[in-house]
């Protein structure tokens, strides 16, 4: 079984909470205290996982950056989830919101974006295998320990798993810059998948023909686009947004 590192005092408490990763060992910051230190160290107790206390070089040259937080975690590598357990999970719920990322790259990105996306309640991430970053230990830091409370399945094709979730009952959205209908005016409250193109070159044509419609931001500035992260955020707690019954609609589904 593959290994991984943790780095980042938030990362390491996360992994420890959810009881879904196998610590071989942790490494705190000799000197380092406080309320979180406490709590990875009860953790740790109570789950029979070594702790050593180390000079900050050392938690530096662990981790290959200075970016740790005084706390180093040895663990077994995140698995992924499996499409059909997303699917299954999703299909249980009466309205359930999946998140599709083509081609993000950027691991504090993809970090971000799992913050976000655990922070609103979504069942599971769907990336691709290639020309995308996976669960690695930069994108655990980034997302300040969601990572193990959100689910990520990565797939061989992304078009034929959003044909998949159209067959389960879902609406699938890209989010597009030029897209004919704006966020505000498509109804999210229903089972939904949204798709978010990565930094450069955004959602791949063939995907994005996929989708059952094409939705954008408004944009008022000289800016023609806005950080992956940062939009996908937007629209994230806008569907949060609809689901709480701030507005009411007169149509479901794309034009």
């Amino acid at each position: 079984m593959s290994q991984d590192l943790l780095y980042g005092v938030h990362p390491v408490l996360e992994a420890l909470r959810s009881k879904e990763r196998g610590f071989e060992a942790i490494c705190l910051q000799r000197g380092r205290r406080g309320r979180d230190v406490d709590e990875i160290l009860r953790l740790a107790k109570a789950s029979h996982v070594s702790v050593a206390f180390e000079p900050r070089e050392a938690l530096d040259r662990m981790a290959g950056t200075t970016r740790h937080q005084g706390a180093v975690g040895l663990v077994v590598a995140k698995p992924y989830a499996h499409l059909d357990d997303l699917i299954e999970a999703a299909n249980r719920l009466e309205s359930p919101l999946l998140l599709i990322l083509d081609g993000i790259e950027d691991p504090h990105n993809l970090g971000a974006i799992l913050r976000t996306a655990e922070a609103v309640g979504v069942v599971g991430v769907i990336i691709p295998e290639r020309r995308a970053v996976g669960l690695t230990a930069a994108v655990a830091k980034a997302s300040a320990g969601a990572i193990e409370h959100v689910p990520v399945a990565r797939v061989v094709n992304l078009s034929q798993a959003i044909k998949r979730l159209k067959e389960s009952r879902f609406w699938v959205y890209a989010l597009d810059v030029k897209g004919p209908q704006g966020v505000w005016d498509v109804d999210f409250r229903g089972p939904v998948a949204l798709v978010v193109g990565g930094e450069g070159q955004g959602i791949r044509p063939l995907v994005a023909e996929h989708c059952d419609g094409r939705v954008r931001l408004p944009m008022q500035g000289r800016g023609t686009s806005l950080n992956a992260s940062v939009a996908t955020a937007i629209v994230l707690y806008e569907v949060l947004r609809q689901r709480a019954g701030a507005r009411s609609f007169t149509h479901a589904g794309p034009e």
